[in-house]
């Protein structure tokens, strides 16, 4: 079954028991996207990182060729 069939199997559903029908597929996708992000940043925040430019910190390791990662301080 695809996802827009589900989608309407679950509006049709919804209609039959007075319901409000569920979002249409994709509607949320960035918020989702947006919700990872600050997951990320918050926990890098409670593990005593840096919470932002912490991949163009890698490129730029990366690219400078130290190819050596910076060792995390053990507690």
């Amino acid at each position: 079954m695809s996802i827009t069939q589900q989608y309407l199997l679950d509006g049709y559903r919804a209609a039959q028991h007075d319901e409000r029908t569920p979002p249409a597929p994709g509607t949320q996708d960035w918020q989702v996207i947006r919700e990872v992000r600050d997951y990320g940043r918050f926990r890098a925040v409670v593990g005593e990182r840096p919470a932002r430019g912490r991949v163009r910190a890698a490129v730029a390791r990366f690219i400078r060729g130290s190819g050596a990662r910076t060792p995390r301080p053990h507690h």
